[in-house]
C-alpha cells in the first residue's frame, strides 16, 4: 500500500491509499469518493505530463508519500 497526496491548489489536499498496481482510473474514483466530484471530471498531473486512465502507478514509478497536482475538468 502506498499513500499519495494530490493537492489542488485552491485549498484542498486529498490523501489516498491505493496499491502501486492500480491504474490512473483507480485513483481518480478515489479521489472521486474523497471529494465528491464525478471521476470524470477529474485530471491528475505532475508538472505538463497528463497521467493516462488505462497506465498503473507503477508504470508512471508514483510511489509512496508523492505528490500529484489535481484539477478538475
Amino acid at each position: 500500500m502506498i499513500e499519495v497526496v494530490l493537492n489542488d491548489r485552491l485549498g484542498k489536499k486529498v490523501r489516498v491509499k491505493c496499491n502501486s498496481d492500480d491504474t490512473i482510473g483507480d485513483l481518480k474514483k478515489l479521489v472521486a469518493a474523497q471529494t465528491g466530484t464525478r471521476a470524470d471530471k477529474i485530471r491528475i498531473q505532475k508538472w505538463y505530463t497528463i497521467y493516462k486512465d488505462h497506465i498503473t502507478l507503477g508504470d508512471y514509478e508514483i510511489h509512496d508519500g508523492m505528490g500529484l497536482e489535481l484539477y478538475y475538468n
